[in-house]
């Protein structure tokens, strides 16, 4: 079985930095299909969401953020967890995720993260709309840039950044309520969002969470200055 941390950490020492932002954090892209789709299945969630009211999603959203929350923990500081877990998952892991001398949290703490605050804090078809551009369009850009992206923008390609910004068009088009302007709003910020990674100090924010957020805060603030008699379509 391969030690799939200490191998991150020897490519570490060995990649030169600015490297790492497009090699070190590439996997194989059968695996990338496997990951985007369990990263699919979270469509449910904003599609659940449409139906219930939002006590009763996050009565059901926060003990799943708490649960994978408890195994990222489980798997930083036990290692019969964290072997357990790097032989069934290691594959589909990203470098940053793999490196257990930086205590990261995986994928899906940030997701279930995202649906908790945007389910939270923002009117219901915004953050259905944000939380669904997370999903289908991040997943777009990343398969559509690892397969046919030739034009590099930083670790990001131009073509996957094209696919990410007509999948979030057609995720707003089609949210109930969301006026069409907003909706525009929405999109060009995620896509920024997705293209420019958001670093707080020696935090680089995890895209799965500063994407639904930086869109739904966009969507929100258009709403307040322009339109605030239609916010409460939203609900």
């Amino acid at each position: 079985m391969k030690d799939y941390p200490r191998d991150i950490a020897l490519s570490a020492k060995s990649s030169p930095k600015t490297e790492r932002s497009e090699v070190y954090e590439q996997i194989d892209y059968k695996n990338e299909l496997a990951r985007k789709g369990i990263h699919l299945a979270s469509i449910m969630i904003p599609i659940i969401y449409f139906h219930i009211t939002k006590e009763l999603a996050l009565m059901l959203l926060v003990p799943m953020f708490l649960g994978f929350f408890f195994v990222d923990l489980l798997k930083m500081f036990v290692k019969p967890v964290a072997d357990l877990y790097y032989k069934h998952f290691g594959a589909m892991l990203r470098a940053h995720e793999l490196d257990a001398s930086q205590r990261n949290f995986n994928g899906a703490t940030y997701v279930t993260l995202a649906a908790v605050l945007v389910v939270w804090l923002f009117p219901k078809m915004i953050a259905i709309a944000a939380f669904a551009i997370l999903i289908l369009a991040d997943t777009a850009a990343a398969l559509v840039g690892r397969k046919i992206g030739k034009i590099k923008i930083g670790a990001k390609t131009l073509e996957g950044s094209i696919a990410f910004f007509l999948f979030a068009l057609l995720v707003v088009l089609v949210t109930p309520k969301l006026n069409a302007a907003v909706g525009l709003a929405i999109a060009i910020s995620t896509t920024v969002a997705e293209l420019y990674p958001i670093k707080l100090g020696n935090w680089n924010v995890d895209d799965n969470l500063s994407i639904p957020l930086v869109g739904a805060t966009a969507g929100l603030i258009c709403y307040m200055l322009f339109i605030p008699h239609e916010l409460a379509l939203l609900n």
